[in-house]
């Protein structure tokens, strides 16, 4: 089990509350917007575009609200004009960081990264020192209830997963990027209802963190996650869950 995957299911059941939703929905319209511009408004032929609208759909985002993110997008609507960008860095115990930002300032955000993070035990690194420690894949986190591990297993094979994963409180499930929908697609042909589907950066090999480091990254990744200007963060470590439940009760 990674700490990665075991973040995840926290972090998409935090997501769920009705406090996180405005920044939820913010999110997923950044992402859209990106995809639309960078890819064209169709997403039969625009597979991030495709991949976003099905995260706003997860999180029963109206359907007006996605065709406006696409319409500012290809420059249909007026609109902020967002820059994508990734920052790489390290937090407590050399665990690498890529931190994915959709911004209408970069220059501002260098800065604000970079205090919060050393504020937290880690600091910004030069492009390439961290990249290539993450893959690109599909991730799709099930709550341990919905289905039996063999179950589970004969389904997502079947339909081109690469691995699947006991994560303690639910079934983690990577695929390659191409073969989330099928996946997704698949198991809820099978009744079961995935808590998230999305493309992520998978790490290669974990760190593992316990005690005080263990709460220094867990706020890093929580006091990253909370700034306006950042889509998603991926990090290499690995932490019991009941450290991290520690942590992110005692913020």
């Amino acid at each position: 089990m990674s700490g990665h995957s075991k973040w995840a299911t926290i972090k998409h059941k935090k997501a769920a509350t009705d406090a996180k939703r405005g920044r939820v929905f913010t999110r997923v319209i950044r992402e859209i917007t990106i995809a639309a511009r960078i890819g064209g408004g169709d997403p039969n032929s625009n597979p991030r575009l495709r991949t976003a609208i099905l995260a706003g759909k997860n999180e029963n985002m109206p359907n007006e609200n996605i065709e406006r993110a696409i319409l500012r997008g290809t420059g249909q609507l007026e609109g902020e004009q967002y820059e994508e960008v990734t920052f790489e860095g390290y937090g407590p115990g050399g665990v690498g960081m890529l931190i994915s930002a959709v911004t209408t300032n970069r220059n501002r955000i260098v800065g604000e990264f970079r205090h919060l993070i050393s504020k937290n035990g880690g600091n910004l690194a030069e492009t390439g020192a961290v990249g290539w420690m993450f893959h690109r894949k599909g991730e799709i986190v099930v709550p341990k209830e919905a289905a039996t591990e063999d179950k589970m297993m004969d389904i997502v094979l079947e339909a081109g997963a690469d691995d699947l994963k006991d994560d303690g409180s639910g079934w983690y499930v990577v695929t390659p990027p191409e073969a989330l929908e099928k996946v997704k697609e698949a198991l809820v042909k099978a009744g079961i209802t995935p808590t998230s589907a999305e493309i992520s950066m998978v790490p290669q090999n974990y760190i593992k963190l316990t005690g005080p480091q263990a709460t220094q990254m867990v706020r890093l990744i929580e006091a990253l996650e909370e700034h306006d200007d950042v889509q998603h963060v991926y990090a290499n470590f690995d932490i019991d869950e009941s450290e991290i439940q520690a942590a992110v009760g005692a913020n």
